[in-house]
């Protein structure tokens, strides 16, 4: 997933993402673990994405954070 796509999405958006790649990530450890999964790396690429969808949702926390204090 590409960075200029998530940023495009509100925060309940984000939240939701992360919580979907949670349950993706969840689900790829599994297949993993009862060597169903073709493409191991698949797994590596979803932690990215969840770090990627975590650092968003922490840098509008600090631009809401300052807004805030602007006012």
């Amino acid at each position: 997933m590409k960075i200029a796509e998530l940023r495009e999405l509100t925060s309940p958006e984000l939240s939701r993402k992360y919580t979907d790649l949670k349950k993706d990530l969840f689900n790829l450890r599994m297949q993993h673990a009862t060597n169903q999964l073709e493409n191991p790396i698949r797994i590596r690429d979803t932690k990215r994405d969840i770090a990627r969808v975590m650092t968003l949702i922490r840098q509008k926390e600090i631009s809401e954070r300052k807004e805030a204090a602007a006012e």
